[in-house]
């Protein structure tokens, strides 16, 4: 069986970077309501700091990052499925 190249994972130190970088991010989602010249870009700006949190939650501590390509393609192609999944089903409760 041929071994395959493996990244090491991630140190206790680089796990609590990732944890303050996310806190930084939750910082800043709960700050943005309260700003009002970020009105016009409020929701496009919180999805967009909820994505980087979620890939960043996704690629380290589910160790996404680490596992074989097709896991993670796996993963991907479930997420990126879910949103038309949503949109059927929200049209169908006739919801939108």
């Amino acid at each position: 069986m041929a071994q395959t190249a493996h990244r090491s994972h991630p140190t206790p130190a680089m796990y609590w970077g990732i944890a303050l970088f996310l806190a930084v991010v939750t910082a800043l989602e709960v700050a943005v309501p309260y700003i009002s010249a970020l009105d016009p870009v409020r929701v496009p700006l919180l999805l967009i700091m909820g994505a980087i949190k979620f890939g960043t939650v996704v690629a380290f501590f589910m160790h996404l990052r680490y596992d074989k390509k097709l896991y993670r393609t796996l993963f991907l192609f479930g997420a990126i499925g879910v949103i038309p999944l949503f949109l059927v089903v929200l049209l169908t409760m006739n919801a939108l």
